[in-house]
């Protein structure tokens, strides 16, 4: 049983990729009196579903997809660019995370990463450190990525946790899938996941995989003037109305990053009745946000 259990597992496949950026000085935490630009994270599943180049994409013949339920997400890079002519890292950065050499390469120091839920304030900074100008678009670089699927097997329901880390790479002391801890005191390059069975008739206590992937839909809505690197995971989004930082604020702004999750989990559909069944063929072809809106709150 648990080989068969096994296969599950390797079939699950996450792809996540993301790029590389060069080391900051980590922003400190800003004072709460004076007016901050606030950062919260939304995650939407009925936001449009987009494709790499910000199109509307529909789910391809053949495929089946879900919306993942997440528990939780984390971001390394924040960017903020007042035209689609303004090439990756020539915006105003507004947040670079924390990163460590502790695992020989310079990576993102998971132990210090911001994570949070659906609807939490992920970051602030003072407007005074921000530049002063008129913002069309946001970048964000997403890291860490933790969320439940559904899937079939043996006739039965069941459900999964994954944790995927979709930075450039990342130092890993140790991190917890769903109830159970993996411990690594090493680097992981982007793709890494781990993957937990929740126990159910079949499986007493709960079963761990993990591995390696590469790979996933990044929107990009203004690709064709300002690409993002290769291999990158920097979602782009537009401001609906621009941000307007005049530099005389005595209020802080807050800017709502809501992230697509519309059925952003996608699988080869063996047999086209849109249930997740790896032991039936279903191959996981893609795991990534499908778009950023970027809002200016009231």
């Amino acid at each position: 049983m648990k080989k068969c259990l096994f296969l599950v597992f390797c079939a699950t496949v996450i792809l996540v990729s993301c790029r590389k950026v060069e080391p900051l000085t980590p922003v400190t935490n800003p004072d709460p009196v004076v007016p901050n630009l606030v950062f919260k994270i939304k995650l939407d599943p009925n936001q449009p579903r987009l494709d790499n180049f910000g199109q509307p994409a529909v789910i391809p013949a053949n495929h089946g997809a879900q919306t993942p339920e997440f528990n939780a997400i984390s971001a390394h890079y924040i960017e903020l660019i007042p035209n689609s002519f303004v090439q990756v890292g020539d915006g105003a950065v507004v947040y670079k995370g924390a990163e460590t050499s502790a695992g020989g390469a310079v990576a993102a120091d998971f132990d210090q990463a911001i994570v949070k839920q659906d609807g939490e304030i992920f970051f602030s900074i003072p407007l005074a450190q921000v530049t002063a100008g008129t913002y069309e678009f946001a970048r964000v670089s997403l890291t860490y990525q933790n969320y439940d699927v559904d899937f079939e097997a043996f006739n039965a329901e069941m459900k999964g946790t994954v944790a995927s880390f979709v930075g450039f790479n990342t130092f890993i002391t140790e991190h917890t899938i769903n109830t159970e801890t993996l411990m690594l005191n090493a680097n992981r390059l982007q793709g890494y996941w781990a993957w937990e069975t929740h126990p159910n008739q079949f499986v007493q206590s709960p079963l761990v995989n993990s591995g390696q992937t590469q790979g996933t839909t990044v929107p990009n809505p203004i690709s064709a003037t300002s690409p993002i690197p290769a291999g990158s995971c920097l979602v782009t989004g537009q401001f609906p109305s621009n941000l307007v930082i005049t530099g005389n604020e005595t209020q802080d702004i807050v800017v709502e990053l809501s992230f697509s999750t519309n059925n952003s989990f996608e699988w080869t559909d063996d047999l086209q009745n849109n249930i997740f069944e790896p032991l039936d063929g279903d191959t996981v072809v893609d795991m990534g946000i499908r778009g950023l809106i970027p809002t200016v709150l009231p």
